[in-house]
């Protein structure tokens, strides 16, 4: 069983920042990715960015230069350092991760249960 956790959302004035945390724990074999994604009311839930096992990383344009991501091997934890917060980023921002578990070595899918980040103007 692998789980997904995540912490650091909040309430915010824009042009503030936050830092997201999203630690995976259970029978874990190896992360292939983790990332976020986020969903605003009414609207699709859409990539944020992710960070590979090699390094590499992908940033949405809507995000790039504001919002960076990086990750604790040692603790399986993957952030996500949010600056110059606009209220276009209100929305729910969840935790996704592509792991082997120790019980199966597929590549699985798993979640997190998400957090509120608010930005008000």
């Amino acid at each position: 069983q692998v789980q997904l956790v995540e912490s650091g959302g909040g309430l915010v004035q824009a042009g503030g920042s936050l830092r997201l945390s999203c630690a995976a724990s259970g029978s874990i074999f190896s992360i292939s990715a983790m990332g976020w994604y986020r969903q605003a009311p009414g609207k699709q839930r859409e990539l944020v960015a992710n960070i590979f096992s090699s390094g590499g990383t992908t940033v949405a344009n809507s995000v790039k230069g504001r919002f960076t991501i990086s990750r604790d091997n040692a603790k399986n934890t993957v952030y996500l350092e949010m600056n110059n917060l606009k209220p276009e980023d209100t929305a729910v921002y969840s935790c996704n991760g592509l792991i082997r578990s120790q019980r199966d070595i597929r590549i699985q899918e798993y979640w997190g249960q998400g957090t509120q980040v608010t930005v008000s103007s």
